[in-house]
C-alpha cells in the first residue's frame, strides 16, 4: 500500500464501495473523499457564473432533448485539464481500476458534470441506462453542500427495481456524500430543494464498438 493511500484512506473507501456494489448494488459513504480533493470542486463550482451551465436534458446525441416536466437542473461538464477538476477524475479512475480488478465490470470511461439545482428544481423518476439498450454501467453522485439541514429538501431518492413505489433509500446532499450505484438496477428521482444545491453526477461506461468506432471515444 503507497502511503498516500494510507493517509487519505484511499482504498478503505475503494474497498467498502466494492463491497457494497458486490452485496447491494449501490453505496452511500459519507466524507468519502479527501478534504485536498473536494474542497477544490466546491470552490470551483461556486465560481463558475450561471451561463457556463446549461439546461440539462434527457437521451444522448440525436436522442437529447430539453423537457422541464422532467427535470429542471443546470449542469457544466468536468474538464480533467481544470487542475481542481482533475483531482477528482484522479479518483474516479483510481475506483474504476479498483472495481474492474476486483469486480470485473469491464468499466472504460468516466464523464461527470456539475449539477446545479436551483430552489424549486427537481429531476422526476427515471434510470440511468435501460437494460441492454445503453452502455452506462456505473454511476456516481457526489454532493457539494456545506451545512446542508434537513429541511432545506433537495434529497436523491432510490427505488427498488422490483416493486417501483418502494423507497430502499432517502440520500440528504450532505457535503462530501458519495453515491455509487448500478445505472441499470435503480430507478432514482431529485426531490426539490428550498435552496442552491450543487452535486457532480458521472457515469462509467463500457467499451461498445459501433462500425469500428469506439462508443464512448477515449
Amino acid at each position: 500500500m503507497h502511503a498516500e493511500d494510507i493517509t487519505t484512506g484511499r482504498l478503505s473507501v475503494y474497498e467498502r464501495i466494492e463491497h457494497d456494489i458486490a452485496q447491494r448494488g449501490i453505496s452511500i459513504i459519507e466524507n468519502a473523499l479527501p478534504m485536498a480533493t473536494i474542497a477544490p470542486l466546491l470552490a470551483r463550482v461556486a465560481s463558475l457564473p450561471e451561463h457556463e451551465f446549461n439546461e440539462a436534458g434527457t437521451g444522448r446525441k440525436q436522442d437529447h432533448q430539453i423537457n422541464q416536466f422532467v427535470r429542471r437542473d443546470y449542469i457544466h461538464w468536468l474538464d480533467a485539464a481544470h487542475p481542481a477538476e482533475h483531482l477528482w477524475f484522479e479518483w474516479m479512475n483510481g475506483l474504476k481500476t479498483h472495481l474492474n480488478r476486483t469486480l470485473m465490470l469491464g468499466l472504460f470511461s468516466y464523464e461527470s458534470h456539475f449539477a446545479m439545482y436551483q430552489p424549486g428544481a427537481f429531476y422526476k423518476k427515471h434510470v440511468d441506462a435501460f437494460k441492454g439498450q445503453a452502455n452506462r454501467r456505473l454511476s456516481t453522485v457526489l454532493y457539494l453542500n456545506p451545512n446542508w439541514q434537513t429541511q432545506y429538501g433537495g434529497e436523491l431518492v432510490v427505488f427498488d427495481e422490483q416493486q417501483s413505489e418502494h423507497i430502499i433509500e432517502k440520500v440528504s446532499p450532505n457535503f462530501g456524500t458519495l453515491v455509487v450505484f448500478l445505472s441499470e438496477d435503480f430507478p432514482h428521482e431529485v426531490l426539490p430543494a428550498s435552496h442552491l444545491r450543487y452535486s457532480i453526477a458521472g457515469w462509467y461506461r463500457v467499451n461498445n464498438s459501433i462500425f469500428g468506432q469506439i462508443d464512448p471515444p477515449q
